[in-house]
């Protein structure tokens, strides 16, 4: 079957189409022809070498797709050959076939097509299990997203306004600013022109709670802007791993400072949330209250040319491959 690799850290150029032998499910697993896969920012910092696979994980880059199951591995009961699913992955995405626990695979969400759907279940699932799992965002409070207009970004204005939050979200340009506003979003704060923070103590805004992918030149930001109990919940480190911490500050708010990955994290609490997500989130889709936002596609063989818009950070939503 064709499959990306990158065999060495580097730009786009080490991204390579080989040809890899078909996995079979192993007990509990799943085989499924993927349709298309969902390129995602951990795929660069992958490729980049900055982001190892988990133990035991292949080495096929790939964090989420779609397709068709082909095959069931032994114990496996409430999926069926045939069917159209999506499903959430420790790797493997970016090859014809791949082999996956049935509890990270879920049936296609009912008015998406299933190209689409390759872009749902990283970033659903990522929203769900973080601003809503852990950061517990209620109807009435105020979320911040940092990355707007990135496929988490995007997922996040619609599921918190959907919920009943209100959102602030910061874009690194106007055409981003401008989509997002399209997704509902209350408040939008262009960085590179403005102080997110200032901007929000201005207007006297304080986030319940903040979903961050910058790290630790946001760190300190963040904080100051938490409302009293706020959660902050960090998910990406764009900008550093190391910063100091205001602990007097998280004291005088009762706030709290959390941060969390999905791709390394045991197969049965990706399944527990993948079920939560399609219970909460998969309604929603289906109604079109919430719909996946594509920027692009492209044909596996273009993968150097879809990681180079990832990595511009030209985007706005979802960028997929298609098979």
């Amino acid at each position: 079957m064709r499959a990306v690799t990158a065999p060495t850290a580097g730009g786009v150029d080490v991204l390579q189409v080989v040809d890899r032998p078909t996995p079979q499910p192993a007990p509990g697993e799943v085989l499924i022809r993927v349709t298309a896969a969902g390129v995602n920012r951990a795929d660069v910092l992958q490729r980049q070498g900055f982001y190892e696979p988990p133990p035991g994980a292949t080495d096929i880059l790939g964090l989420e797709c779609s397709g068709d199951i082909v095959a069931v591995g032994e114990g496996v009961t409430d999926l069926q050959v045939g069917e159209h699913v999506c499903a959430l992955l420790s790797g493997g995405g970016y090859a014809e076939y791949v082999a996956v626990p049935a509890g990270q695979v879920a049936i296609a969400p009912g008015g998406v097509s299933l190209v689409d759907a390759a872009g749902v279940m990283e970033v659903a699932a990522t929203v769900w299990s973080n601003v809503f799992m852990m950061g517990k965002l209620q109807h009435g409070e105020t979320l911040l997203v940092h990355g707007g207009g990135s496929g988490i970004g995007t997922m996040a204005i619609q599921l918190g306004k959907a919920f009943g939050a209100r959102v602030v979200v910061t874009v690194g340009s106007e055409a981003k600013a401008e989509a997002c506003r399209a997704l509902g979003a209350d408040v939008v704060i262009n960085y590179r022109e403005q102080d997110f923070a200032e901007v929000m103590k201005a207007e006297g805004i304080t986030a319940d709670v903040i979903l961050d992918i910058i790290g630790a030149k946001y760190l300190a930001a963040n904080v100051s802007v938490l409302a009293t109990a706020g959660r902050l919940v960090i998910i990406g480190m764009q900008g550093g791993v190391k910063a100091e911490l205001n602990l007097g500050a998280l004291l005088t708010k009762r706030a709290a400072v959390m941060a969390t990955s999905l791709r390394a994290r045991p197969s049965a609490e990706k399944s527990a949330i993948v079920s939560a997500m399609v219970a909460q989130v998969w309604p929603l889709l289906g109604d079109g209250t919430v719909r996946p936002i594509i920027h692009a596609t492209y044909p596996l063989e273009d993968v150097s040319a879809a990681h180079q818009e990832l990595e511009d950070s030209s985007h706005t939503g979802k960028v997929l491959l298609t098979l």
